[in-house]
């Protein structure tokens, strides 16, 4: 089986970019798997005046076990397809933490 949460994530200077395909309006927040090597984040809130793109935010971070400050979107503030930089953090601890999520085996 291929590492898909692996292909999601990749280093950058500070810590991490993470591709990230938005779900606003779903019935729970929470990472719900992969698809096309993007991170699909569900949250309940519409998309609008910003409130999807910060319960985005607040999901990834809770996820990966940072804080919400460490988080902010790099591109696709009015987008189904972000970017997101997670500061301080490495791809391994990331992958792993977005597996956990995701409820996969490390």
């Amino acid at each position: 089986m291929s590492d898909t949460v692996q292909s999601t994530v990749e280093a950058a200077a500070e810590g991490v970019v993470i591709r990230v395909r938005a779900q606003p309006g779903a019935r729970r927040n929470g990472v719900t798997g992969v698809r096309e090597a993007e991170l699909c984040v569900a949250v309940t809130a519409p998309p609008d005046k910003g409130r999807a793109n910060d319960a985005i935010v607040k999901v990834v971070a809770k996820s990966i076990g940072v804080p919400r400050t460490r988080v902010k979107i790099l591109s696709g503030e009015t987008n189904r397809h972000k970017r997101l930089a997670v500061d301080g953090v490495t791809v391994v601890g990331v992958v792993d933490a977005l597996r956990a999520a995701i409820g996969l085996r490390i």
